[in-house]
């Protein structure tokens, strides 16, 4: 008997992740944050993404169409040379980090893949993109400390880097208590990506 069941439906999204090398030299700036900052709900390093689109709840069954015409749409595509920079907040109560580099490409990316995702007859949310790395959350009694730190990232600019791979994403969002966890579902390599020294697999799901 199967004591793990797979869920009915998924919390999933599209998106890009920074390669270990580029998260490193942001965590290791943030350090002094993590410190000044102990009420901020951190995101875990590992988890740390560029949201192309957010596709929300979606029947289990959706994933192998999903993951079938994704797969076609990053060989077809080429790598994105991408930047982190500076840092920002939503409304007080999130703390990003900005993106730089090919923008524009990055832009034409996200736009091809809603498209298909449409085109495979999903219906989701389509929000302008605005590229950010999310890196905490405040509480709803602490309106300081999200653009304090936010203030403190401005001057920061990381090495550039290279985007390999595309994404899709599960999440436990909304499934028992505890912080968020995310674990790919399946990456898939662009066309002419060339891997990173040191670079893994993507993971299993």
């Amino acid at each position: 008997m199967d004591d793990h069941p797979e869920p009915l439906t998924l919390r999933v999204f599209v998106a890009l992740a920074p390669p270990d090398a580029a998260k490193d030299e942001l965590a290791q700036v943030l350090r002094p944050a993590y410190a000044r900052y102990p009420r901020l709900r951190w995101n875990r390093i590992e988890d740390w993404h560029i949201t192309l689109a957010f596709l929300g709840e979606l029947p289990s069954t959706t994933v192998p169409l999903l993951r079938s015409a994704l797969a076609g749409r990053a060989a077809s595509h080429p790598a994105l040379q991408l930047g982190l920079r500076g840092g920002g907040h939503f409304d007080e109560r999130l703390l990003w980090s900005g993106i730089d580099g090919d923008l524009e490409g990055l832009q034409l990316l996200a736009a091809d893949v809603r498209e298909l995702v449409r085109s495979c007859g999903i219906e989701f949310r389509d929000r302008a993109l605005r590229p950010h790395l999310t890196l905490a959350r405040s509480r709803r009694d602490d309106p300081t400390s999200v653009p304090q730190a936010a203030a403190e990232l401005s001057g920061f600019a990381g090495r550039p880097w290279q985007a390999e791979r595309l994404h899709l994403v599960g999440s436990n969002i909304g499934r028992g208590p505890g912080p968020i966890r995310y674990r790919d579902i399946e990456a898939w390599r662009f066309g002419d990506a060339i891997p990173a020294e040191g670079s893994s697999a993507p993971a299993e799901p």
